[in-house]
């Protein structure tokens, strides 16, 4: 039987469950702002970047490539990669919101986000009963926190950015950046396994042309990850 809980608080729901990742998205987000402006990129180009892309480390990935002049190819498959993720999250959520309405299901990847997906996810395992209406809702509700002040906060970095003297370097932020964003998330086996393959891969191809080793590494981090986690699997099914 699906819930009576009206759609707008679960709507609200959402929105109140994801206001605690304002404290990492603001940040974060003026910080790509910052370093964009120091790479050279105007207001419209670092605002057109981050509403266009919306995803926190591809941006940063891409602005990385685009520092270290990498071909333009490169820098958009490495982004790609990146974000792979976001395609096993679509396969997650496809049995609770796959039969939205085609604008829906539009909004909804264009919305995902680590946070929406992660909130999402558990809602709908503690809640099973929710209609379709009701996920939708929530949904939409824990992307307003995360996706509209990562725009906004992206704004007020670029134009704090320009206030910055051209001789205080600031391309220290992106890595100190990546290692706050993936940290957290090293909770397992496979995870850190991943981990510490693409740094050693990385190293370990840095001589190749520019961009090219990143990408290598990141797909070898990819195979060993998804590797050791079937080889677990296997040996607990035992």
């Amino acid at each position: 039987m699906a819930s009576i809980t009206p759609i707008s608080h679960c709507f609200w729901r959402g929105a109140r469950n994801a206001l605690p990742f304002l404290l990492v998205i603001l940040p974060f987000g003026a910080l790509f702002g910052i370093a964009a402006t120091d790479a050279g990129l105007d207001l419209a180009e670092v605002m057109g970047f981050s509403i266009l892309v919306l995803a926190g480390a591809s941006q940063f990935t891409a602005l990385q490539l685009m520092n270290d002049h990498a071909p333009a190819f490169m820098v958009i498959v490495t982004s790609l990669a990146v974000n792979l993720r976001m395609a096993m999250y679509s396969v997650s959520l496809a049995p609770h919101l796959g039969r939205a309405a085609p604008w829906h299901r539009v909004l909804i990847g264009y919305l995902m986000t680590d946070q929406s997906f992660a909130l999402s996810q558990q809602e709908y395992e503690r809640a099973p009963a929710m209609s379709l209406p009701q996920k939708v809702a929530y949904f939409l509700g824990a992307c307003l926190p995360t996706c509209l002040p990562w725009s906004l906060s992206t704004l007020a970095g670029a134009l704090a950015g320009k206030a910055i003297p051209e001789g205080l370097a600031l391309d220290f932020a992106v890595p100190v950046t990546f290692l706050a964003m993936i940290a957290p998330g090293l909770r397992s086996v496979p995870h850190l396994a991943a981990a510490a393959v693409s740094v050693i891969a990385a190293l370990a191809l840095s001589p190749l042309p520019t961009g090219t080793g990143l990408l290598l590494a990141a797909l070898l981090a990819m195979w060993t990850g998804a590797t050791v986690e079937r080889l677990l699997e296997r040996r607990n099914a035992a």
